[in-house]
């Protein structure tokens, strides 16, 4: 009854704010927010060019290093040539890896393109054909940026290795927690990802002939349940990881060292 209500309320054109009177809109407000002032920072941070690395941190925004012209070179694969800010070099791989996403294509269909803004509301766009045509079609190379966003996070663990050799030798800073934490949010929602869950069992037919599939099937989708949570926290911390190397970087905070 819903979906023809809405369907029919749709057909005649009436205001969305017609057919439900709670504060639907909430939700999609907060995810336009939250994605919006993430975009906003990241792409600022990225055209810095400056301030991501604090010996030993380096943002993982910046992570690897691989142009010349690095604060902190991680390996050089590009050469002087290259005068932008070396984060262009890496951040399109996983930002291509969460664009692409289960969970943030929901979250910006909803939010951004209003398709639909929320449950028993029409859509806003007419003549939706699913992500079989261009440019929506390019949703499908995410089962591929996978892998991609795995060898991120192998190197993202390095640089937290890192983050505990200051120096003077050995040691653990607010700064190495703030790295390791990020890994951990990254790697939850990296493994926790419909496509990692799929290409570990979800195209086994038979579990029983595969009981060792089947048990790394189902812990993944354990983790699977909490993607969305996942998503937002490791978004939160890789900004904020970011933004503590800076203020460390500029003098404006200073790494306090715990061990």
């Amino acid at each position: 009854m819903a979906i023809e209500a809405v369907k029919h309320a749709g057909d005649r054109g009436a205001a969305p704010t017609a057919l439900r009177k709670d504060a639907w809109w909430v939700q999609p407000a907060l995810t336009v927010l939250g994605l919006g002032a993430f975009i906003v920072y990241s792409t600022w941070a990225a055209f810095q060019n400056a301030y991501y690395y604090a010996d030993p941190y380096l943002s993982p925004f910046y992570s690897p290093c691989v142009a010349a012209n690095c604060q902190h070179l991680t390996v050089q694969l590009v050469g002087s040539w290259w005068t932008w800010s070396p984060a262009f070099l890496i951040l399109w791989a996983p930002g291509v890896f969460r664009l692409t996403c289960y969970y943030y294509r929901k979250a910006y269909y909803r939010s951004f393109w209003w398709a639909p803004p929320a449950c028993a509301m029409p859509d806003a766009r007419r003549g939706y054909d699913g992500e079989t045509s261009f440019p929506l079609v390019f949703q499908n190379i995410h089962r591929y940026t996978f892998y991609l966003a795995v060898l991120f996070i192998v190197i993202l663990t390095w640089d937290a290795i890192l983050a505990l050799r200051f120096p003077d030798g050995f040691g653990v800073g607010v700064g190495t927690l703030v790295l390791w934490v990020n890994v951990v949010l990254l790697a939850l929602y990296t493994f926790s990802c419909h496509s990692c869950r799929h290409l570990c069992g979800g195209h086994v037919d038979i579990f029983s002939r595969a009981p060792f599939r089947y048990r790394i099937w189902h812990r993944l989708s354990m983790l699977n349940e909490r993607h969305a949570l996942f998503a937002w926290l490791s978004l939160t911390s890789v900004g904020l990881a970011d933004l503590y190397v800076r203020l460390v970087a500029m003098g404006i905070l200073r790494d306090v060292r715990l061990l």
